[in-house]
């Protein structure tokens, strides 16, 4: 029975089978055949070779779905963290959003960022905790020589939900030292600024109002390191 496992192995393996195909063929360990078969002459056959480049397609496939498994179980444990949004929680991820990209100086109400979810956070935190009504919202996209403007305006007036009669003239960036890769940024930044039309309360008072709330923020953070 042995030798003919083994003459079945042997002219497998003389017409281009790996150890993994005869093994599965003839119930024969991997470690049998190599000892059958060292000495046999090897050419992979056509179905061996389309195997071996397929080998690194599927198993990145393999690690695609397990990453993307793994990031979706991750991400629904995180919403179960986060849970059902206070005012309170918008009131404090809009002063942390301002911290890291609003204007701090000359009493101006300014934020500037190319992240649309960024852009509408920081719009439903200016309507809903500043209470600053649409009409005193303006908007300038800063763009690069790539971007196509008209296209870019579109995008941020559905973003922030606001008229393109409330957009001002478009910044386009050419300096070229600034080496920003070809589509990366494919709208651009946009530029939100509050324009006060008359009212203070949304002028220098609203930038009071926030760098206020920062200090506020700054304190409570500074108690909890010295618990």
């Amino acid at each position: 029975m042995g030798s003919n496992l083994r003459d079945k192995a042997l002219k497998l393996r003389l017409q281009g089978w790996s150890y993994n195909i005869i093994s599965s063929r003839l119930r024969v360990s991997k470690g049998t055949l190599s000892g059958w078969l060292k000495r046999a002459p090897y050419k992979p056959n056509q179905t061996v070779l389309n195997r071996i480049k397929a080998g690194p397609r599927i198993s990145g496939e393999r690690r695609h779905g397990k990453k993307l498994a793994e990031t979706l179980e991750i991400h629904a444990k995180a919403q179960q963290d986060v849970g059902e949004l206070t005012s309170r929680d918008l009131m404090m991820v809009g002063i942390g959003l301002y911290i890291g990209e609003g204007t701090k100086q000359n009493e101006q109400t300014r934020f500037a960022n190319s992240d649309p979810q960024v852009v509408q956070i920081i719009m439903q935190w200016f309507r809903n905790v500043c209470q600053v009504p649409n009409e005193h919202f303006r908007v300038t996209v800063h763009a690069h020589p790539d971007t196509h403007l008209q296209k870019a305006i579109t995008f941020w007036s559905k973003i922030t939900q606001l008229p393109k009669s409330q957009f001002l003239a478009t910044q386009v960036d050419q300096r070229t030292s600034k080496r920003i890769k070809k589509g990366r940024l494919p709208y651009g930044t946009a530029h939100i600024a509050i324009n006060a039309s008359g009212k203070k309360e949304f002028g220098r008072v609203l930038h009071r109002k926030i760098t206020g709330w920062i200090e506020a923020l700054n304190q409570a953070v500074k108690k909890t390191m010295r618990v």
